[in-house]
């Protein structure tokens, strides 16, 4: 099949391209999943940074 005589490669290209395609369902599903909460302390750190860059 395709060319390839050994069954192990071919158990290989075909677990190849079926973990790619798992991968990007599970990308689907899961890129809104985290919850972009910006804390006080993130919000202390972001004018910390903005002070230092003005500064410079």
């Amino acid at each position: 099949m395709l060319g390839i005589d050994d069954p192990f490669v071919l158990t290989a290209y075909f677990g190849i391209i079926a973990l790619a395609v798992l991968s990007l369902i599970y990308g689907l599903i899961r890129r809104n999943a985290a919850r972009d909460e910006v804390t006080p302390e993130d919000r202390q750190w972001a004018l910390e940074e903005k002070k230092v860059d003005d500064e410079i």
